[in-house]
């Protein structure tokens, strides 16, 4: 039996990717953003070949409200034929690591979400947001309203389906991160409270098939990845240095490094060009600060200090959640912020997976450009995302009884 999706608000493909790993085949993907777009065509349509896409949509990145006009008689027609639906909107407005805008533009996308599946009816669904989707923001009188998780509850039972959520924690699940998720599966036609009590029971075995431990830390992750390594131009930087690898050491980094060749060096593993200033402060800041806690202006009296926020990872524990920010953390033993690859490998996607388009962004364009430290930070863990799908394939198989579906 071929189980079959449609990913939307796909970004660079972590949720895809592993869904791929669990033996789902995608039937096609919706990204707005070019550059995620091209990051996931590269490597999961080039590469692996897992869409298979429809005649009528452009092989292309897609803004899902265009679709919802413009393509709705075609949408129309795979009414009833999608087995399940895949993907959360952007999350910035509703993130507790972010600024927090009730009036985000983005946060409008929940609403393209409903819509998208009113019209496709599946018969599953899977919807992914950051915690705060589930804490309401405060009115005028600093009272909350309704999270928009018990919204998104209300409508979808409008519309038939049976649901169940959680807010789980993805570093129990393999994943080298304090990475805190609000997590909904929805179904037509059975009860899908059994998805989370499959996704617990069956992790131990999953990783250990895997060959991973239950935990995983910041060394275990990127502790191969050091900046006294070897270094080298970077080949899609000029004027820039990148790493190369050490030894792998941890069962995580010799998971994560399957399928690249001994001769190759690391993608998107550039290194910040910091000026000499900065990286005396952070030598500073790793020998007197406190490692794994925020540091500010408010907290922090080192002389020369001016960020918004930074923690130092403490090089034993899961990191906190990854985001798009780049200068959010620095590294635990190296004066230096993380590089996208390193950011990437604290996501699990695997060394073999390349990332297009820029490095970074700033300013007005932070709300524009998807570059590729923000494709890692918004992406779903695909170590994570695999066991989703082995869960959902479980949860399906118990629920047909012997009848199909597809």
């Amino acid at each position: 039996m071929e189980y079959k999706y449609i990913d939307i608000f796909a970004g660079c493909g972590g949720l895809s990717l592993g869904l791929c790993n669990a033996g789902w085949k995608g039937i096609f993907a919706i990204e707005k953003n070019k550059d995620a777009f091209e990051t996931l065509k590269a490597n999961l349509i080039d590469k692996k070949h897992h869409f298979s896409w429809v005649d009528w949509l452009g092989l292309e990145n897609h803004d899902i409200n265009e679709i919802l006009t413009n393509q709705h008689d075609n949408l129309l027609k795979l009414a009833g034929k999608v087995p399940l639906v895949v993907g959360g909107p952007p999350c910035q407005g509703f993130s507790m690591a972010g600024q927090r805008n009730k009036n985000d533009v983005r946060n409008k996308l929940v609403h393209s979400y409903i819509n998208f599946i009113k019209i496709v009816k599946p018969t599953y669904l899977f919807f992914e947001n950051v915690h705060g989707f589930t804490v309401g923001f405060k009115d005028k009188n600093n009272k909350k309203a309704k999270p928009m998780s018990s919204y998104i509850v209300a409508e979808l039972k409008k519309i038939g389906y049976s649901i169940s959520s959680d807010v789980i924690d993805l570093s129990d699940y393999g994943v080298p991160q304090k990475r805190k998720r609000f997590i909904l599966v929805g179904s037509l036609n059975n009860d899908p409270k059994d998805f989370f009590i499959i996704l617990k029971e069956q992790k131990k075995a999953f990783l250990k098939g895997k060959k991973l431990p239950n935990f995983n830390s910041v060394e275990d992750a990127i502790g191969d990845l050091l900046y006294r390594n070897e270094r080298i131009p970077c080949p899609d930087s000029k004027g820039f240095f990148s790493g190369t690898y050490g030894l792998a050491v941890s069962k995580y980094q010799k998971y994560i490094k399957k399928g690249i060749k001994s001769e190759q060096n690391p993608d998107s593993h550039r290194f910040a060009k910091h000026k000499k200033d900065t990286i005396i402060l952070f030598n500073k800041m790793l020998n007197e600060c406190q490692h794994g806690k925020r540091l500010s202006t408010k907290n922090t009296q080192l002389e020369g200090f001016k960020r918004r926020g930074i923690t130092i990872l403490v090089a034993s524990k899961p990191c906190n959640t990854i985001t798009s920010h780049p200068d959010d953390y620095l590294h635990y033993s190296e004066p230096r912020i993380l590089t996208v690859r390193e950011c990437a490998r604290i996501q699990s996607f695997p060394d073999w997976y390349e990332f297009k388009g820029k490095y970074t962004t700033g300013g007005s364009l932070r709300k524009i450009e998807v570059p590729r430290y923000t494709q890692v930070g918004n992406a779903i863990p695909p170590l994570f995302a695999e066991q989703v799908g082995c869960a959902l394939i479980k949860m399906m198989e118990n629920d047909l009884n012997g009848k199909s579906i597809f």
